[in-house]
């Protein structure tokens, strides 16, 4: 048998319980390379995240402006559907078109009903997503009268179609203003 009690061994066997004790207290830690690493992958991860964001954002704001033009036009064709019903009082050289987009918010007199109700189109006027959010909604479109050409719209006597001002291009390559 050996003996371990003695002098020498004490020595030895307290050196190498230091060195196993040294050893293990350095896992509990990250060294800088590893910290530099992980903050180096991280970094290139968060900056292929960022163009995504943005087209997250640009992919919402386009399906706003989507939902708002459905929503005027919708709207625009429905004044012109209880005008040709006679339910509004018709004047000489009208289209059938609304004067304003504030027409189908505030409403129209019901030609047909005895007490003279409103007819309602709009509960409130979208606003366009792109436009200056100081810009009131009505203001934030582009109008089209029914007397412009389509390939030049200018706003006239009436609101036959609404567009988007936006200078940009769509996701789909179409520009805004076309929509």
């Amino acid at each position: 048998m050996v003996d371990v009690t003695g002098p020498r061994n004490a020595v030895r066997l307290l050196g190498s319980r230091a060195r196993a004790h040294n050893v293990h207290a350095r896992r509990h830690g990250f060294t800088l390379v590893e910290v530099v690493i992980v903050l180096a992958i991280s970094g290139i991860l968060a900056s292929a995240l960022v163009p995504l964001g943005e087209l997250a954002v640009q992919r919402s704001r386009e399906r706003e402006l989507r939902m708002a033009l459905r929503e005027i036009r919708t709207a625009l064709d429905n004044y012109k559907r209880i005008w040709d019903e006679g339910r509004l009082v018709r004047q000489v050289g009208e289209t059938g078109y609304p004067p304003s987009l504030d027409v189908l918010v505030e409403g129209v007199v019901d030609a047909r009903s005895p007490d003279k109700r409103r007819i309602y189109l709009l509960r409130r006027l979208p606003r366009d997503p792109f436009a200056d959010p100081a810009v009131p909604a009505a203001a934030s479109w582009g109008r089209r009268s029914y007397e412009s050409p389509p390939d030049a719209p200018s706003e006239g006597r009436d609101v036959f179609d609404v567009y988007s001002r936006a200078a940009g291009t769509g996701l789909n390559g179409v520009p805004y203003r076309q929509w």
